[in-house]
Formats: C-alpha cells, structure tokens, sequence
C-alpha cells in the first residue's frame, strides 16, 4: 500500500470514530461521486442496484464484479474517500474474494463492504480474513442481511462473529428499530455499526444518539434520481413546467467530468 492510499484508508477509518456518524452517500457513476463530493461529502461509497441497473444486469446475482472493477478505476482517481459495494465478492471462495478486494485497493478504494446474503457465517469469516490478508488496509465492513433478507434472526451472533475475523464495522441493513439498534452497539463494543437511512425511520441525530457510526444511504439517491428524470418529462409531455429543484447546470456537469 502506497503512503498515500495509507494515510487515505486511515482518514476514512477515522470517520466512523467519531461523535457524528459519517453519513455515506452512494453514487452509481462518475459525475454522481464527483458531485456529491463537491457538496462537501468527504466519503462516497457505490451502489450496488445502481451500478446493476445502469449496466442492465441483476443486482445481487454477481453479474457486475467486471463493472465494479471499471467503476472503482474511475472513482478512485476522485479526491474523495471511495468505499465500494461489492456484493458478496462475488465468489463462494476467500481467496477469490481477497484477491477482489486486492484490486479494489489497487484501483484507489478504501473501503470494502461485503454482504453475507444470509449464508453460512463460517464462509462469511473466511472472506473477511482473506480480504484482511490480500488488502491490509482497506476498511472491511461486513453486511449481514438478517433484517433485510429476514426477520433478524441471528444477527447479534453474526455481528460479532464478523467482527471478531477483523471487520473494521459492521452493516445491517433494515434494522430500523432503536432499541435493537442499541442493543447491537453494545455488543459491538466500540466496532463501528452502519445502519441503512430509512424515510420515516430514526433522524441522523437520533441514530447519533443511539451510537450509530455510519449510515449509509444505498440506493435512494440512485432511485430518487430516476424517480426525478421520470417526473420531469411527463410534466414536460403533459403542457407543464418541469419542477427546477437542484439541477446542475450543463457546464457544471463538464467539471465534474473534467
């Protein structure tokens, strides 16, 4: 690892040691990151369904490990702090997994995040270790789907789990509820814990109170954006003037690409 990527993956590390969470937005191209980053957002982390679906493949079924690969080339050049979803590492095998993650950081990533699908905890540790070992340094924050794919069944057992093969923080989505967030900061025990923002769900500030370390916004921004580009042409095509909102200017697009 260069000094430079170093002293990157320290500072990101940094942000989820800290009395307000880090809140990571998602960016599923170029001049998403570059703008969100120019708003003043240190971090940028990658959406999964957004890259997927801006590629036209399934997300969740490891059809985008090669568009991962090309996006994280791209961003990782961006002044910003880049934390890339990568499914599941798409493989069954650490080693695979590991050498995955050791192209990610090769490419300027400083962070990892690596869900566990609901499958054996065993082989969701195996990849966590390897990942340590093929790409020391690079943040390794580790999904588990017990709320999201379930009811929550199990989720402090994989937590810690997780935690104890070296994850630097742990992400469980659909979690929502402040009390079962409380409970797992506590079994933590100073690991880091990424909770999924949820419209209608607990504040920033709420979930600051609750020990939340980084919140994470997934896809929202990805889907709000199309939601936005859908709203704006039906006003158009039905005689009305389309909402302005925030919208960059056409020059201030070709600066995000420069």
């Amino acid at each position: 690892m260069t000094d430079d990527h170093a002293v990157r993956a320290e500072t990101f590390a940094a942000l989820h040691h800290q009395d307000t969470p880090l809140l990571l937005p998602n960016a599923w191209d170029h001049a998403s990151a570059a703008l969100l980053h120019t708003h003043g957002f240190p971090a940028v982390g990658t959406t999964s369904l957004g890259v997927a679906a801006a590629a036209g493949l399934p997300d969740g079924a490891r059809a985008t490990r090669e568009e991962t690969l090309r996006l994280a080339g791209a961003l990782g050049s961006l002044p910003c702090l880049l934390s890339v979803d990568a499914e599941d590492g798409f493989s069954d095998d650490p080693g695979e997994v590991g050498a995955f993650a050791a192209e990610l950081r090769a490419r300027g990533a400083v962070g990892i995040n690596l869900e566990d699908g609901l499958g054996p905890v065993d082989r969701h540790v195996a990849k966590i270790r390897a990942v340590r070992a093929a790409a020391p340094g690079l943040f390794v924050n580790a999904r588990t789907d017990t709320y999201w794919l379930g009811d929550g069944e199990g989720a402090l057992e994989r937590v810690r789990a997780y935690r104890d093969a070296g994850a630097d923080g742990v992400f469980v989505p659909g979690l929502t509820d402040p009390d079962g967030i409380a409970v797992l900061v506590r079994a933590l025990e100073g690991c880091p814990l990424n909770v999924l923002y949820a419209p209608g769900g607990p504040s920033l500030a709420r979930l600051a109170g609750l020990g939340v370390r980084r919140v994470s916004l997934g896809s929202l921004l990805y889907r709000r954006a199309l939601g936005a580009a859908l709203d704006a042409v039906v006003a158009v095509r039905e005689g009305r003037t389309a909402a302005e909102g925030t919208v960059p200017s056409y020059q201030e697009v070709q600066e995000f690409v420069g």
